[in-house]
């Protein structure tokens, strides 16, 4: 465990500070907009709009940087177990909000909406690394080394 905590450390710590940036914008972006769209569905939200920092940014985006090395199959695995633990602590504490008869509980019925969020919020690790990665290419292609952006 030591060695996986020490290997993640550095990982993280080596990560550009440009790429960093990206994530946090795309992450920070995209968890408004889904926020907002889960709230405008009815189907859940946040309890705080400021949840949207401290789950895409503090929790998600360290995630995708660590599992970015992986193909598309072993970043979704990894990431279902930490959405997963995310979405049963969100509604365990109360800190997500699920509103009632919402369409997904009407599809799939009440007990799979934590399994039917983690299974759709798993893709954002494979999808979130692709689309920074193709972002930070964009932006900064005068960078002459982005071997650190090549996946799986």
């Amino acid at each position: 465990m030591k060695k996986f905590i020490t290997t993640s450390l550095k990982t993280l710590s080596e990560t550009p500070k440009k790429l960093v940036l990206v994530y946090i914008l795309v992450y920070f972006l995209w968890g408004l907009g889904m926020n907002e769209f889960g709230t405008q569905m009815e189907i859940a939200r946040f309890s705080h709009w400021w949840q949207v920092i401290t789950c895409y940014i503090f929790y998600m985006i360290p995630i995708s940087l660590l599992l970015r090395k992986y193909d598309f199959f072993n970043q979704y695995a990894y990431g279902l177990v930490a959405m997963g633990i995310l979405e049963f602590m969100g509604y365990w504490l109360q800190t997500s909000y699920v509103y009632p008869n919402n369409i997904i509980e009407q599809l799939f019925n009440p007990q799979n909406l934590s399994l039917g969020m983690a299974l759709f919020f798993a893709l954002y690790f494979p999808a979130g690394n692709w689309l920074v990665a193709k972002i930070y290419k964009l932006i900064f292609r005068k960078d002459k080394d982005t071997t650190f952006l090549k996946q799986g």
